[in-house]
């Protein structure tokens, strides 16, 4: 199991594509990923906000599929840290403190300005895009990695997506750098 560990942010978990690639590399053990009940109910209720063709019950369903498929990826007895933090957004505390409490070495999120460095520095924590952590953990052993890739790809069925077409999707979800690593070894996913 890699020793490295990454609290996923809203942000990272809300995209079902980036979601599935995220946790498809957790379950594979190139890193541990953790997040916290806050957080499942931040991309959940995001979702519903924009998809009116999803149900709670259906999200409810893939929370609890991460929870019990993911190691120890839930964290929980973090809220006594939330009033002590300060980040340029109050209602983002939440995730940090989730994530000193989960050990986390860095936050994945989209919205890096919401998490400077200055903040999480004292905590030992970094916040890092998911352009940025998906090219390290592809650098951190190739074939774990493309082997997740091919495995997300293969499980969409409603349609399935050739490699160019997943390749498309990942670059939908600005993760150009990834496709950039990824797209020679086309043969591999």
């Amino acid at each position: 199991m890699g020793s490295f560990t990454a609290f996923l942010d809203a942000s990272v978990l809300y995209p079902a594509p980036l979601r599935d690639l995220l946790l498809e590399l957790a379950v594979s053990d190139l890193y541990r990923a953790k997040w916290s009940n806050a957080v499942h109910e931040e991309w959940i209720n995001a979702l519903l906000r924009t998809r009116p063709d999803l149900t709670r019950e259906r999200l409810e369903r893939t929370r609890d599929l991460m929870n019990a498929h993911t190691r120890d990826a839930l964290v929980t007895g973090y809220e006594d840290l939330i009033d002590v933090l300060k980040l340029p957004d109050p209602d983002d505390r939440h995730v940090l403190a989730a994530a000193i409490k989960g050990r986390a070495d860095l936050i994945v999120t989209a919205n890096l300005k919401d998490f400077p460095a200055e903040a999480l520095e004292p905590w030992g924590i970094e916040a890092q895009h998911p352009d940025e952590f998906l090219t390290h953990q592809f650098h951190l052993s190739q074939p774990v990695f493309l082997k997740a890739v091919k495995t997300v790809r293969l499980r969409l069925k409603n349609p399935p997506k050739s490699v160019e077409a997943y390749l498309d999707t990942l670059r939908a979800q600005g993760l150009l750098a990834t496709v950039s690593e990824i797209a020679p070894f086309d043969q591999f996913i």
